[in-house]
């Protein structure tokens, strides 16, 4: 974990991310060596595998479960949580998580959808309705840890850190309502031409996009105000790109047509990029700066 910490130079701010999270991290990591043995294979052989299975599937599902354990791995040492707590979610999720890969990946391997079981032997329908269920214990789980970030304790570690992470639970909360409505409509097609695992993907990426903008404004000189500023604007416009993206997803439209909705959720995220933008333009002057004084003083 050294390595880690010494990433995270906010650490002297509060507790160090990745912190104490090794379990969560490896098993992130596993998600990305079974993509990438599924997407070899779909290099190799193709991704269909009859009658239902699809290892492509399998590669997205895997790596997206793998990035999404380890931003959480990097985030949990803020939450506040006491130990005993972080342990029983951290043995929990590993478990849940290991079975969503497995299940993803054998069923699909098998010939078989795990997530939208037809025609199925027993087997596979008890394996898909037991991974309906593990769906929802992590988001319940999740749910819950996200509830820590509210809480004052959890603003007092890191504040910068906190409110990103707030931004964040918010929009994986919706994230997670755009997968329950796909498991319940059994598609991710909705109208005429809208596709729900766009406003589910995205909602994920706020995870990854809106701390790190925490994270940079924490390691500029900027007065608490200054950097709590970039990281709401760059936290309310992601948000409100994801809200556009719902807004055109429950009309049943193309993400992608040339229209109202689709224009105003890009020019949103094209917003948080910015203040991001601006953020590691401020880290890296200050960090020249900083560089010549060494110099100069050396000179």
């Amino acid at each position: 974990m050294q390595v880690l910490d010494d990433i995270d130079h906010g650490a002297k701010q509060g507790r160090r991310l990745f912190e104490g999270e090794m379990g969560l991290v490896l098993t992130g990591l596993l998600g990305f060596m079974l993509a990438a043995l599924c997407g070899i294979w779909t290099l190799i052989n193709g991704g269909e595998v009859a009658p239902g299975g699809d290892i492509s599937k399998a590669f997205s599902f895997n790596a997206a479960l793998g990035i999404f354990l380890l931003s959480t791995a990097a985030i949990m040492p803020l939450s506040a949580l006491g130990e005993r707590s972080r342990l029983w979610f951290r043995r929990g999720y590993i478990g849940l998580a290991l079975y969503a890969y497995g299940a993803e990946t054998i069923q699909n391997f098998c010939g078989v959808n795990p997530r939208f079981v037809e025609n199925g032997s027993a087997f596979d329908q008890a394996v898909g309705n037991i991974f309906g269920f593990v769906a929802m214990l992590l988001i319940v789980f999740y749910l819950y840890v996200g509830v820590q970030f509210f809480r004052a304790r959890a603003y007092r570690l890191r504040p910068e850190m906190a409110i990103g992470i707030r931004y964040a639970m918010i929009a994986v909360t919706v994230s997670f309502a755009a997968g329950i409505w796909i498991s319940v409509s059994q598609s991710r097609f909705t109208g005429a031409d809208g596709n729900i695992i766009w406003l589910h993907g995205l909602g994920f990426h706020a995870l990854q996009a809106v701390p790190l903008v925490a994270w940079l404004v924490e390691r500029t000189t900027a007065n608490g105000r200054a950097r709590r500023a970039i990281v709401h604007i760059a936290g309310i416009s992601y948000l409100l790109g994801l809200a556009a993206i719902g807004w055109q997803t429950i009309d049943g439209s193309a993400l992608l047509a040339w229209s109202p909705l689709p224009v105003a959720a890009g020019a949103c995220f094209l917003v948080s990029l910015a203040a991001g933008a601006s953020a590691l333009r401020r880290v890296l002057r200050e960090a020249r700066t900083i560089g010549s004084k060494k110099r100069a003083v050396g000179v």
